[in-house]
C-alpha cells in the first residue's frame, strides 16, 4: 500500500513539473490566501506592540483634562470656545481629591531650538511642574529634572528628548550646556529616555520640557493647556466621578449643564484601536476567503482538464490492475500537492515581507497562524479535487483505452 502511495506521489510531482506554469497560475489563489492571512497576522502583531508602547506611555491610571474629548462628534468650534483649563485647577484637586495621587498641570506650544549653526524645528515645547515625573512614564536617560525651585523662580532649564540631543549634540554630552528655544537661552539639565513614536505617528523624542512657571512668563501662557492626574488604580472610574465632580465645582456648573471639559483616559484609544483591528482582520479573513475558494475552483477546474487530458493513461492502469482507489489518491494527492506548494510559497512569500515591516513596525510572524493557513490550503486541495479525482476513479478502462 505504502508503495502504491510512494508511486501515486511521483506521478504526481511528474505530471506538476510537466505544466510548471499551469501549477503555478492554478496555485496563484492558495499563494495570495496564506500571504494574505499570515501578512495580517504579522500586522496586527506589529499594532499590538506599538499599541501597547504608546498605551504604557499614556498609563491606566491616568487621566487626561482638557477642553477636547480625544474622540467626539461634537462640533469643533463649540469645544474651542470652552474655558481653557488653568494650571491652578492641579492645587485644587489635590487637596480634595481621596483618589488624586499626584497632579501635573502642562501647556504645550511648538517651536524652533537651536545651538550654534545646529537647529531643529517644530519642537514641542512642554511646560510642566516637577510632579510630571509621578503622572507620566517619562525617564531621565542622562542628567536630571529641574526641582521646584526652579519652577517657582522661572529658572530658564530644560530637559530634552532624544530626537533633539542627536540633532544639536550629536555624541557630546549636552548635560550643562546650552541651547535656545526660540530666541531664549536655556541649560539642558537632562535627557529623557528615548522613548519613540506614538502609535506610529508622530515622535515623543522631539521634545523639550521647561519649568511651567518659565513657560508663562516667556511664552505669555499661549498654548493648549491639559491636566494629568495620576490616581488609584482600583478605583479608576470612582477617581473619574470625584475628578469631574470637583472640576465642576470649580467651573461653577449648576446641575443638569454639560461639563465644559473632558475627562480623557487610556480606554478611547482602547475602544478605537479595537475597531482599526477588526477592520484589519476581517479585511484579511475576506481575502483569505475569497483566494483559497478561487483557488480551490481552479483546482478543481485544471483538474478536470487534467484527468481529460490523461483519460488513456488511466486506462492503461486500470488495465494493468490500478483500481479505483489508486486512481483517486492519484489525482487527489495531485490536488493536495498544488495546493501545499501553493501554501508553502505563500509562506515564504509572507516571511520575507514580514521581514520587511518588522523593519518598519516592530513585529513577529505569527506561526501558529501560519501553519494553520498551510493545513486550510491542504484542506481545500482536499476538497477541490475529490470531485474530479472520483470521475477519474470511476471511468471504465475499455472506455478510456479507446479515448482519443
Amino acid at each position: 500500500m505504502s508503495q502504491l502511495f510512494f508511486e501515486n506521489i511521483k506521478i504526481a510531482i511528474s505530471a506538476i513539473l510537466s505544466s510548471k506554469m499551469r501549477s503555478f497560475l492554478t496555485a496563484l489563489g492558495i499563494i495570495i490566501g496564506v500571504l494574505a492571512v499570515t501578512l495580517m497576522g504579522t500586522l496586527i502583531s506589529g499594532l499590538d506592540r506599538s499599541f501597547e508602547n504608546s498605551m504604557s506611555f499614556l498609563g491606566k491610571d491616568v487621566l487626561y483634562v482638557s477642553k477636547f474629548e480625544w474622540f467626539s462628534n461634537q462640533d469643533f468650534f463649540e469645544l474651542r470656545n470652552r474655558p481653557d483649563i488653568k494650571p491652578e485647577y492641579a492645587d485644587v484637586l489635590k487637596e480634595q481629591g481621596r483618589y488624586v495621587k499626584a497632579v501635573s498641570a502642562e501647556t504645550y506650544r511648538g517651536s524652533d531650538m537651536s545651538r550654534g549653526e545646529k537647529n531643529i524645528s517644530d519642537v514641542q515645547i512642554m511646560g510642566t511642574i516637577p510632579e510630571y515625573m509621578q503622572t507620566s512614564n517619562t525617564e531621565i536617560d542622562n542628567g536630571r529634572f529641574f526641582t521646584d525651585g526652579e519652577d517657582r523662580s522661572g529658572a530658564r532649564v530644560t530637559v530634552i528628548g532624544f530626537d533633539v540631543a542627536d540633532a544639536l549634540f550629536g555624541n557630546e554630552d549636552p548635560v550643562g550646556q546650552n541651547v535656545k528655544i526660540g530666541s531664549y537661552r536655556f541649560k539642558v539639565a537632562g535627557v529623557v529616555k528615548k522613548q519613540g513614536k506614538f502609535l506610529g505617528l508622530f515622535s515623543m523624542d522631539n521634545q523639550a520640557i521647561i519649568p511651567l512657571g518659565t513657560f508663562q512668563r516667556l511664552f505669555s501662557r499661549r498654548g493648549f493647556s491639559r491636566l494629568s492626574i495620576k490616581v488609584d488604580d482600583s478605583n479608576i472610574e470612582e477617581s473619574k466621578y470625584e475628578v469631574q465632580a470637583i472640576l465642576r465645582r470649580i467651573r461653577g456648573l449648576r446641575p443638569g449643564e454639560p461639563d465644559n471639559f473632558a475627562i480623557n483616559q487610556q480606554e478611547a484609544f482602547q475602544s478605537q484601536y479595537n475597531a482599526i483591528k477588526l477592520a484589519i482582520g476581517g479585511t484579511g479573513i475576506f481575502i483569505t476567503v475569497l483566494s483559497l475558494v478561487v483557488g480551490g475552483i481552479g483546482i478543481m477546474n485544471i483538474m478536470f482538464v487534467s484527468v481529460k487530458e490523461r483519460t488513456r493513461e488511466i486506462g492503461i492502469r486500470k488495465a494493468i490492475g490500478a483500481t479505483r482507489n489508486v486512481i483517486l489518491s492519484q489525482f487527489l494527492i495531485e490536488a493536495v500537492l498544488i495546493c501545499l506548494i501553493g501554501g508553502l510559497i505563500g509562506l515564504g512569500l509572507a516571511f520575507i515581507l514580514s521581514f520587511a515591516i518588522n523593519q518598519f513596525l516592530p513585529s513577529t510572524m505569527p506561526l501558529p497562524l501560519a501553519i494553520l493557513a498551510v493545513v486550510l490550503s491542504l484542506v481545500v486541495g482536499i476538497i477541490s479535487g475529490l470531485v474530479p479525482s472520483y470521475r477519474a476513479a470511476k471511468l471504465d478502462p475499455i472506455e478510456a483505452l479507446s479515448y482519443d
